[in-house]
């Protein structure tokens, strides 16, 4: 039996693909450089450039204040993970209590729908003040009053409820087919959702919980508000002795290297469940 080989016809078209494709590149490469290389002529030549530069681009305020946001952003991501591993949980328990059918869970239910609805209404730098604040001015017994705790513990009540309903999104998504054929097996309403439904429902919204991990990373900075020793808190300490705003520009490139690479991630998650798909379809 002969190896399959390709047409003429066929290496004619793979040929034309690529050279639309290369072309395709070409052009908008060339755009995209046009594009920056106007910004980048209008800022220069702005009268107030030389100004500009010196207050948010010098480089020996940069090395100065360098270690303190170093040492403070280590503290924004230690946040960031732990608080990612608590949102997650808190979230799923919260959308399996609003999807949940039996009337001894209605208590329950109706506790997922208020506390869904009050921390998505309240403003998550709002929710870390009262915290951070209210909850240590009440000197209770056994409670810490360590600020970064409390803000830590307003953002996952916060982010909770934003992943509660991209879980519960993600569980009702699921066709009653796959519950009914669970039944068949007498699969228990528990085992159901444990086996059949959750893991299907989690796969679905990836993306989704993805990106909000990615906005999570960045609102680790509201931690600033309550006095937290942050990276924000760093760059705003020095440059309330220098007067210059360089720091500000340090830490936006640290969570900017955070945050890229999962935007990226999120994208290709996206991609690729949206290839399953259409597999499927066809």
């Amino acid at each position: 039996m002969t190896d399959w080989q390709p047409s003429d016809r066929e290496l004619e078209r793979r040929r034309v693909r690529r050279q639309q494709r290369t072309r395709s590149l070409l052009v908008a490469s060339g755009a995209i450089a046009l594009v920056l290389a106007g910004l980048v002529t209008v800022l220069l030549s702005a009268p107030g450039w030389d100004r500009f530069r010196e207050t948010f681009f010098d480089w020996g305020y940069a090395k100065d204040a360098l270690p303190d946001i170093r040492d403070g952003f280590w503290l924004n991501v230690k946040l960031f993970l732990i608080c990612e591993v608590a949102i997650l949980a808190l979230g799923l328990a919260v959308a399996l209590a609003r999807t949940s059918r039996s009337p001894l869970l209605a208590p329950f239910r109706l506790l997922a729908v208020v506390y869904v609805d009050i921390f998505r209404g309240v403003p998550t730098v709002l929710l870390i003040l009262m915290l951070g604040f209210g909850v240590p001015a009440l000197r209770l017994e056994g409670l810490t009053d360590d600020r970064y705790v409390w803000a830590g513990v307003a953002l996952v009540l916060s982010y909770g409820a934003y992943v509660a309903e991209v879980f519960r999104s993600g569980i009702e998504s699921i066709h009653p087919s796959q519950v009914m054929s669970a039944e068949a097996l007498a699969l228990s309403r528990t085992q159901t959702m444990r086996f059949v439904v959750v893991p299907q429902a989690v796969r679905r919204v990836a993306p989704p919980l993805l990106n909000d991990f990615v906005s999570l990373q960045k609102d680790t900075a509201l931690v600033s508000v309550v006095g937290v020793f942050d990276a924000v808190f760093a760059a705003r300490d020095t440059t309330g002795y220098t007067f210059n705003y360089t720091p500000y520009v340090v830490v936006s490139v640290f969570f900017i290297a955070i945050t890229i690479p999962l935007a990226r991630l999120t994208d290709w998650l996206g991609r690729r469940a949206l290839e399953r798909e259409r597999a499927g379809v066809r």
